[in-house]
């Protein structure tokens, strides 16, 4: 198997175990790569191409994806979403990527910064790079690649040089303390509490704010030594000073790590104790109107009492995220007194302080595209405005930033679920998505049982807008967030089914996250170190926590049948590229049909691919479509879940139709078409 990887023949090296792969030491690893690679492999890992660069690149590692013009090649790709916290450094990311067909051609990495309260990845503390993905191993055997940031750029380097494209997370929000919030007061939305009770959320809060800042450091002194204090507020945080500059007055040096975080907590505390805090982000209509939670409080390892707030006025999905602050992108109407925005008003300062820092991540390091975090978002009570424009949408913004800076190629993937109106969203989420020139979408089908009467309604939707909108919904099997105890009761069965039409309906994304392959079914809440949702943050206490290392799964069976379809997988999915879907048998939005069958459209279709989506009950006699004048014969290629009927290992066209006897419960099934 190792030896068909390493000349060619296969894209992958098939039945290595995932977990296998990850223990693999450094320099068996680099052995395997640089017989795969050649010199590709000597350009990514160098000194030189290490660090930030502005020329191009050797073509040996460059991006796959940087000839195309616009970010629409990522309609058709097949993402796998990987925290690395799961599996150790950004080095293990390309151990991973060893057990992985070519047909999977773009990696997502989870946020890379360094987090901040419960050490959530979605609440970034600072700009800098999370330490936790450096490799020691890496750097023992290539002692040059010395910081995460080298790391970082030497892993980028190699997937690109196996064909994958590679993405990061944009984020419209921060810890509510973090250093940009402090460093940064302007950037984010303010109020005082009392108490249970918010006495101030004025528009213009983060004035006082900037005031006690800098009181903090004239108490204090700079952080680092030479460092001239500006003489006032107004100076410390006029846009003229540099932000390095106040980095090194508030926090202290970049390199000196538990420095930094114990100024934080000691500004943390100062503002605290005069009742600052930021506003909590918030999910879903009516997103505004906070009050305390009387019921909710939480002290911390550093003595502080922690409220949670909740909207006023919720609807269903109405959500506070405690830990997290979002960027204020907007002026208020009426100084805040009913906390409403003026979407007329964008706060121009911020936008750039954001989409600058994006930019400038995505250039250091030589990511293709985003994953936009919280996509949903649409604050607006009247839904997409008429005319929109570079400021409808923070996400679109950093897109355009990218792109400006001489990406063009760089695509936007969309965190949204395509709930119903006004659910997640004010208006339509595929509206929205579309103002806000979104190239593909996570979609919901991965909370959804595969066959259900929802799953069914909902997949032929998605092949609806994918073919009508400006945007493709991904055929999504398992995220982070997924893997989790309360969405056990979606991967019991179906898992081949998702797998086969994530990798070959041609025309639409996919996305899976990390160890889906080998994902043990839980008729039974596991222990927490088996999903890998509990570990996008930390949690040291309560019914989240866990207490070592994430758990791979252990089943054989479905690794055994997932490594089927991906091995054929590598000879079907580079002759559907650039082809469109030709469904047989669509989706059944009614949910009766639990058959579904598709080909490729054109006079010369190669392929069949038929699903039994139901995962209790065989289903008989169902009749295929012609597939073209010449009507061409079926060869069973593969199948799923026992063995077909002899009747279906080779099918002709009868005048009407083609004739399955007989598809077994769960059964996948994959034909050759012969003339």
């Amino acid at each position: 198997m190792l030896r068909g990887y390493q000349d060619g023949t296969c894209s992958f090296v098939p039945y290595l175990l995932p977990e296998q792969a990850v223990d693999t030491p450094a320099p068996v690893v680099l052995e395997i790569l640089e017989r795969r690679l050649g010199p590709a492999l000597g350009l990514a890992l160098s000194t030189e191409h290490c660090e930030p660069a502005d020329g191009p690149l050797p073509a040996p590692i460059r991006s796959p994806v940087a000839d195309r013009p616009d970010g629409s090649w990522i309609r058709t790709r097949n993402v796998v979403g990987v925290n690395v916290r799961t599996i150790g450094s950004a080095w293990d990311v390309v151990k991973y990527a060893l057990t992985l067909p070519a047909a999977y051609d773009a990696i997502h990495l989870l946020p890379i910064w360094q987090p901040g309260v419960v050490e959530s990845l979605y609440g970034p503390s600072s700009w800098d790079i999370d330490g936790s993905l450096f490799s020691r191993q890496l750097a023992a055997v290539r002692p040059h690649l010395d910081t995460p940031e080298r790391q970082l750029r030497a892993v980028v380097h190699v997937l690109h040089a196996t064909g994958r494209a590679v993405g990061m997370d944009v984020i419209p929000h921060a810890d509510r303390y973090c250093e940009m919030a402090l460093t940064h007061p302007e950037h984010f939305e303010w109020l005082r509490r009392e108490g249970l009770v918010i006495v101030d959320h004025r528009a213009d809060l983060h004035e006082e704010v900037q005031q006690r800042v800098h009181a903090f450091v004239v108490e204090h002194g700079p952080a680092v030594s030479g460092v001239v204090l500006p003489p006032s507020a107004a100076a410390l945080f006029d846009p003229a000073t540099p932000e390095a500059i106040r980095r090194q007055l508030v926090f202290g040096r970049a390199d000196q790590r538990q420095q930094r975080e114990a100024r934080r907590i000691a500004l943390v505390k100062w503002l605290r104790a005069d009742g600052f805090e930021p506003v909590p982000a918030t999910m879903a209509p009516p997103y505004r109107g906070l009050e305390v939670d009387p019921d909710s409080v939480v002290v911390d390892e550093h003595g502080l009492r922690w409220r949670d707030y909740r909207i006023t006025e919720p609807q269903e999905m109405s959500r506070v995220f405690g830990p997290l602050a979002r960027y204020k992108l907007y002026e208020r109407l009426d100084d805040n007194v009913d906390w409403a925005i003026d979407f007329d008003r964008p706060r121009e300062a911020t936008w750039a302080y954001v989409c600058e820092h994006y930019a400038d991540v995505q250039r250091r390091f030589g990511f293709d595209f985003m994953r936009g975090d919280m996509s949903h978002v649409q604050m607006r009570p009247g839904g997409v405005p008429d005319r929109t424009d570079d400021r409808y949408d923070i996400l679109r913004a950093v897109k355009e930033r990218v792109v400006e800076g001489g990406t063009p190629w760089f695509a936007y993937f969309a965190e949204s679920f395509l709930g119903p109106r006004d659910f997640m969203a004010y208006g339509d989420e595929v509206d929205h998505l579309e103002a806000c020139e979104a190239d593909a979408t996570l979609g919901n089908l991965q909370s959804m049982v595969v066959g259900s009467a929802e799953w069914l309604a909902e997949l032929r939707r998605y092949v609806d807008i994918g073919e009508t909108r400006g945007f493709a919904p991904s055929l999504t099997a398992i995220t982070a967030d997924k893997d989790d105890p309360r969405f056990d009761a979606f991967f019991v069965h179906g898992n081949a089914a998702r797998t086969l039409l994530s990798l070959f309906v041609p025309d639409l994304p996919s996305y899976v996250g990390l160890g889906f392959e080998v994902r043990d079914v839980h008729l039974q809440p596991a222990p927490n170190e088996h999903y890998t949702k509990l570990y996008v943050f930390r949690e040291r206490q309560g019914p989240k926590a866990t207490r070592g290392p994430w758990i791979w799964g252990r089943n054989a069976a479905l690794f055994g049948t997932l490594t089927r379809l991906r091995l054929a997988a590598d000879e079907i999915v580079p002759r559907l590229r650039g082809r469109r879907t030709r469904w047989l048998l669509p989706p059944d939005p009614t949910g009766e049909l639990p058959v579904i069958a598709w080909t490729q459209a054109g006079d010369d279709p190669d392929y069949l691919f038929v699903v039994n989506t139901d995962a209790s009950a065989p289903v008989e006699n169902i009749g295929l479509p012609a597939l073209g004048a010449d009507a061409p014969s079926l060869e069973l290629r593969l199948c799923t879940h026992e063995a077909p009927p002899v009747a279906d290992e080779a099918m002709v066209f009868n005048g009407h139709h083609y004739k399955l006897s007989a598809l077994a419960p769960r059964q996948c099934r994959i034909y050759g078409i012969s003339r």
